[in-house]
């Protein structure tokens, strides 16, 4: 409900009449959105792949730590350990107990696998609920970077239909 002294049809504060702004003034704001938009659409992609490469964390623990103390196996077998994301050694898993888990910046902490699925879980869970809310913000400026495209088109629809008015007049 709007405060007493106010219209209902007053514009938030801070807020623009889209319609009252000039030709370059809505270009310049459809050049800002989109390049906003470029912007958060690719921290998604990157957020996404972050997800991603926890979510294979937990699937690496499972399969290769976990995995193997339910086979029965001795702990020795080979094991692939990766030393860039496409590149792997040969290697001997030493310890089913305890992993090394990276916690950013370059820093590891020893954790058990059911811990270090838990770290990883959490962060997949956190970055989805950034995920979702980055969503949400592109999915407003996508409709406001719509609203300005429809001012604009508008706009140079007027001033065409204004000028070839202003054209017949002037060859009569």
């Amino acid at each position: 409900m709007p405060p007493p002294n106010t219209p209902a049809s007053d514009p938030p504060p801070g807020s623009v009449n889209i319609n009252s702004l000039s030709v370059p003034q809505l270009r310049a704001l459809q050049t800002r959105l989109s390049s906003e938009l470029e912007h958060l659409t690719t921290s998604h992609a990157k957020l996404r792949a972050a997800q991603l490469k926890f979510k294979d964390c937990v699937r690496s623990i499972n399969e290769g730590v976990i995995g193997s103390a339910k086979k029965g196996t001795d702990g020795k077998e080979d094991i692939l350990v990766p030393l860039t994301s496409s590149l792997y050694v040969r290697g001997k898993l030493a310890d089913r107990e305890k992993v090394l888990v990276d916690v950013g910046t370059g820093f590891y902490v020893e954790k058990t696998a059911p811990k270090a699925i838990e770290f990883y879980e959490g962060k997949v869970k956190s970055l989805e609920t950034n995920l979702t809310e980055l969503e949400k913000i592109v999915q407003t400026k996508s409709g406001q970077q719509r609203l300005f495209e429809d001012a604009l088109r508008q706009k140079l629809l007027a001033e065409g239909a204004a000028s070839s008015a202003t054209a017949s007049a002037g060859a009569g």
